[in-house]
């Protein structure tokens, strides 16, 4: 399957778009599944305009006489690729739901195989650091995305300004018609709620199922994103020292992670903190993503044998990488954060509104600060406009949503799926993992056979469902292709929300 897909023009004559159609074929880098393209109008506003290709693959059902229909996935990010979320579904799905569906993931407008979001290397290399701390930080900011912006739409071309999530919704759709499914079945991550939250208002009358794992809250504002995330990364902290100081394996019980860790954030500060595995002085920001990035699986043996690492102790039995933005080698970068900013208004008027934000959260987060994900996602959001502006979402169809999130989230809290389960109404569900981490649907027994009725049979559990902490042997089967510590994860070199 090719890298990149291209634009290209529609037919002269062409007046309205024909039915969408996809020709499958075994997919070059995993040949067990099937890959194809489906193409549709860069802007769903003028469908006689240019086009774009959007990679899709497939699993198709194990047991065709049981067989549902297609169930769409999309893994988050933004950034994340959905065809190799198909690639790896045999370790994240159960063995019921191969059964039933035809497992389908695309990689979304802009994204991977999808006629990517790119820049010059040349340009992206000259990006200021990420937290800023005078107005003269703020005008560099200023400058340089005016130079970034111009570049990267002009090294994508015209697809850069129409890559929001409802254009997505609007390709989801397309896709839903190509698969010849009459109604969507969807399960979709983190970022990937938003794609199905703005497909249940664009299309309320074509859903059949939206199983919405870690949401998003579109409804909220610069001030109302920073500020839940801080809060949200701090609890994932409080939640790892609860553990560490009661743990006697842990490698820091017994002594002070907190002050520890601020120790940490201040030599980091003071740029005297070395990454021991690369020599490379360390920023805080750098230091925090470790919270984040440690709290998702989570995985606290990692986090603190990373922390007792950077404080002089013994190599880690995994060496994470350099968390967060790196200096690109090669001609192109990658940067899937502008649909962060076509979703999120997340710009601010000049560096006075910039500190005052950045206090709330050193507030609301002592510990942490901050949250790593939108403060080094802000600044590129300067000069750039937002096409999806955050608003209270609306759902007026018949069928039910199911939505879940785990108490303890440093990534999407679990105020955003209880705002966006009160938004779309009576007809969503809010199901509760009273534990920890990113991603509810494998890690226990119970929310995963939950989603997994819901998405086969319909049924939703009744309003105010939770399910308990344990570790059934049916859920770590699924995990055991996949590291706790997130190695894959897009935000090592491009921060995203997951």
């Amino acid at each position: 399957m090719a890298t990149l897909s291209s634009l290209s023009p529609a037919p002269a004559a062409a007046g309205t778009r024909a039915e969408p159609t996809i020709t499958w074929a075994p997919c070059e880098e995993e040949p067990s599944a099937e890959c194809g393209r489906l193409t549709v109008p860069v802007d769903w506003a003028e469908p006689g305009g240019p086009t774009v290709d959007i990679a899709v693959a497939r699993r198709k059902a194990t047991d065709q006489a049981a067989r549902v229909g297609s169930l769409v996935i999309n893994p988050g990010g933004p950034g994340g690729s959905g065809v190799e979320a198909v690639y790896g579904a045999p370790g994240s799905y159960t063995e019921e739901l191969q059964k039933r569906f035809d497992i389908v993931g695309f990689d979304p407008r802009g994204v991977g195989r999808s006629n990517p979001v790119i820049c010059s290397a040349s340009v992206y290399n000259q990006m200021p650091h990420t937290v800023m701390k005078s107005q003269a930080d703020f005008d560099a900011w200023d400058a340089f995305t005016k130079r970034l912006h111009a570049d990267c739409r002009a090294r994508t071309g015209p697809l850069y300004d129409h890559v929001d999530s409802r254009d997505v919704a609007r390709d989801m759709d397309a896709l839903r018609a190509a698969l010849g499914e009459e109604k969507l079945t969807y399960y979709g991550i983190s970022y990937g709620t938003l794609i199905g939250q703005m497909y249940a208002e664009l299309f309320p009358g074509r859903v059949r199922a939206l199983g919405l794992d870690s949401n998003m809250d579109h409804s909220l504002d610069v001030a109302g994103f920073l500020a839940t995330e801080a809060v949200a990364v701090e609890d994932a902290f409080d939640q790892f020292v609860g553990w560490c100081e009661q743990e006697p394996s842990c490698v820091l019980h017994g002594q002070d992670i907190r002050a520890i860790w601020q120790n940490l954030r201040e030599q980091a500060r003071r740029g005297e903190l070395v990454y021991p595995s690369t020599g490379t002085k360390m920023t805080e920001l750098q230091v925090i993503y470790n919270a984040a990035l440690g709290n998702e699986g989570p995985d606290w043996v990692t986090l603190s044998q990373t922390i007792n690492w950077l404080n002089g102790g013994p190599e880690p039995d995994w060496v994470p990488p350099l968390p967060g933005r790196q200096p690109v080698e090669g001609d192109v970068a990658y940067l899937p954060t502008t649909i962060l900013c076509q979703d999120y208004n997340l710009r601010v008027r000049n560096y006075a509104e910039y500190a005052a934000l950045l206090r709330v959260s050193g507030a609301l987060a002592p510990d942490t600060g901050y949250h790593p994900y939108p403060i080094d996602d802000l600044p590129i959001c300067m000069n750039y406009p937002t096409t999806n502006p955050p608003h209270q979402l609306r759902y007026t169809g018949d069928a039910p949503l199911l939505l879940g999130n785990s108490l303890h989230d440093p990534a999407t809290p679990w105020i955003w799926s209880a705002n966006a389960a009160r938004q779309l109404g009576s007809k969503a569900v809010l199901l509760t993992y009273e534990g920890w981490g990113h991603r509810i649907y494998g890690k226990d027994k119970c929310q995963t056979d939950i989603f997994d009725e819901y998405l086969i049979s319909l049924k939703v559990p009744a309003h105010g469902t939770r399910c308990a902490v344990g570790t059934p042997e049916e859920s770590l089967k699924l995990r055991s292709r996949t590291p706790a510590w997130p190695t894959d994860r897009l935000s090592w070199a491009a921060p995203g929300i997951g």
